[in-house]
């Protein structure tokens, strides 16, 4: 997710507070960012019906909201045209991304070995400049783990740096999943397939859920169909292109064993661990300061109680970032319910999240 979905988010949760919308305005945001434009026209519409109640702190959040649309719509739009003229540019420079690698929360198993691919293709890039030989090696990627590990965040990354490391031409990244790559038709996947690798070339393509491609099992050709071509194109297209398939670990061993010389294509295998309950709380502290919110002692008291339940009852299911991300955004909708009722408000009532704005999370947690 990026700034401008989390803004759009973000803004349309707070006009949801203040005009008592019982989540119908953040539902509608999170359908636009889940590719929904349509719901574009609904949020307008919520947008105008808060402007007309004449209240100015309403106004104003409406404003809000509807800045966050326009952003994101601008930001969609601009990203398409870049792509395809292959214009974007990445200005970081490879130390700058390492650096974004390893500021990364906990995923110490996962930095290390990315360092150590990073490491190996320049070592590589070394040999060639003298002449020397050297070992062949696919550039594709099996992530493995639990949801909301950081997987999309750090292939995002690898795609940029390879970009930098001169491995791929483009660098961009381009998200699938089934639904992109299989068609509806017998004989139709397989073209579906090509165009989805022509343009995903000289960048990363992420497949995520990759086992849903073989859902079906042996009953689904169009499955078989996909998983064909793909490991084809794994193939010929290794000089510019980096296919990381990702996934729940026990159903992406299965996803392997589905197709003879899967595996093979791919040489990096890396686990994502769940994250800990002190890496939890930083992932939350950082999303807080981010968006300029403080959270209170007490309330980074009660927050603790929580995760160390949650990691303790949740197992393999535990949802990890986006575990944090969804008590982040419901501790700002109760702040922002909270804080509308109080006149004037100072800087630090605007900026602090409290225990008061955990208590319906802690309640339904049964934490006390």
């Amino acid at each position: 997710m990026n700034k401008y979905d989390q803004y759009l988010l973000q803004s349309c949760s707070r006009l949801d507070a203040v005009t008592n919308s019982d989540g119908k305005i953040t539902r509608c945001a999170q359908a636009i960012v889940e590719g929904k434009e349509e719901a574009s026209v609904l949020l307008c519409k919520f947008i105008e019906k808060a402007s007309e109640l004449k209240d100015p702190q309403i106004t104003q959040i409406a404003i809000s909201a509807k800045d966050s649309l326009i952003r994101f719509h601008g930001y969609k739009q601009l990203t398409k045209i870049l792509l395809k003229t292959g214009a974007e540019e990445d200005h970081s420079t490879l130390e700058e991304l390492i650096f974004q690698l390893n500021q990364l929360v906990g995923l110490e198993n996962v930095k290390s070995k990315v360092n150590d691919l990073i490491a190996f293709h320049k070592v590589q890039l070394m040999r060639n400049e003298k002449g020397l030989h050297s070992p062949k090696s696919t550039m594709h990627l099996a992530f493995t783990g639990n949801p909301g590990t950081g997987k999309t965040t750090v292939a995002r990354i690898v795609g940029r740096i390879y970009k930098k490391l001169g491995l791929l031409s483009k660098g961009h990244f381009m998200e699938v999943s089934r639904t992109d790559l299989i068609a509806g038709y017998q004989g139709q996947t397989a073209h579906k397939v090509k165009d989805v690798i022509e343009k995903a070339k000289g960048g990363v393509l992420f497949i995520d859920e990759a086992y849903s491609i073989t859902e079906n099992d042996h009953s689904d050709s169009y499955g078989r169909e996909c998983l064909t071509e793909l490991t084809k194109a794994l193939e010929d297209y290794r000089e510019d292109l980096v296919v990381i398939v990702a996934g729940y670990t026990e159903p992406m061993k299965q996803f392997f064993e589905s197709n003879p010389g899967l595996k093979s294509r791919f040489n990096t295998f890396i686990e994502f661990d769940n994250y800990n309950t002190n890496e939890l709380m930083d992932i939350l502290r950082r999303m807080s300061e981010k968006e300029d919110y403080t959270l209170s002692e007490k309330a980074q008291g009660v927050l603790m109680r929580l995760f160390i339940k949650e990691t303790d009852s949740s197992g393999q299911e535990f949802a990890n970032g986006r575990f944090v991300r969804n008590i982040f955004e419901s501790m700002i909708m109760n702040h922002a319910r909270r804080i509308v009722k109080v006149k004037s408000p100072t800087l630090q009532e605007l900026k602090e999240l409290s225990e008061n704005d955990i208590v319906q999370l802690v309640e339904g947690a049964h934490i006390h």
